[in-house]
């Protein structure tokens, strides 16, 4: 998947079988090319098109701008382990300092002291306050992280992933995107 596709680029959001994106963040996109590649293919439905069409001496197609997958992906249910879920976990902030910058991430009880590299021992730090801390415990630093680390669930995971819109977001894919939003009156 494109996580990254500029908006001159035509991209199509892809939703599950149940028309529920396969990830917020970042966005279940495809190039225009993939996601006509998965038409020809029979993989997809459309839902929606651009209004914009490629074309070829005997053929014309409108780029699709949402597309179903036919066949459900079953999510995960434990989420992987990696930096960047931990990023996402602790909302791409300093669980210390609340910045932003210079991510890093944080051995609550540190390696040196026997500490694992595990979800209920590991938080998002900036790079200041993870030389700060070093090899000390949390009290001997007198840091202590703003929430207790712990394992995430995929809901939770998407659940934030939705604080973090992408920079693109076509009005085609505004009906399949935050369904579980409050909606106004």
């Amino acid at each position: 998947m494109n996580a990254h596709v500029s908006q001159g680029g035509w991209p199509a959001l892809v939703l599950n079988a149940d028309f529920r994106p396969l990830s917020y963040y970042p966005l279940s996109l495809w190039s225009w090319q993939d996601a006509i590649k998965a038409v020809f293919l029979d993989r997809v439905n459309i839902v929606a098109n651009y209004d914009h069409a490629v074309h070829s001496p005997s053929f014309e197609m409108q780029l699709p701008s949402v597309v179903s997958l036919k066949s459900f992906v079953k999510p995960t249910t434990h989420p992987a382990f990696t930096r960047f879920n931990v990023f996402l976990r602790d909302r791409f902030s300093c669980q210390y300092c609340t910045s932003q910058e210079d991510l890093t991430f944080d051995h609550i009880i540190p390696r040196s002291r026997g500490g694992q590299t595990t979800w209920e021992n590991v938080v998002a730090a900036c790079s200041p306050c993870n030389l700060k801390k070093g090899s000390m415990t949390m009290a001997q630093a007198n840091m202590f992280p703003r929430q207790t680390p712990y394992a995430p669930t995929v809901h939770q995971l998407h659940r934030n992933g939705r604080l973090f819109p992408p920079n693109y977001l076509h009005e085609s894919w505004l009906d399949y995107l935050y369904w579980d939003t409050e909606l106004d009156p």
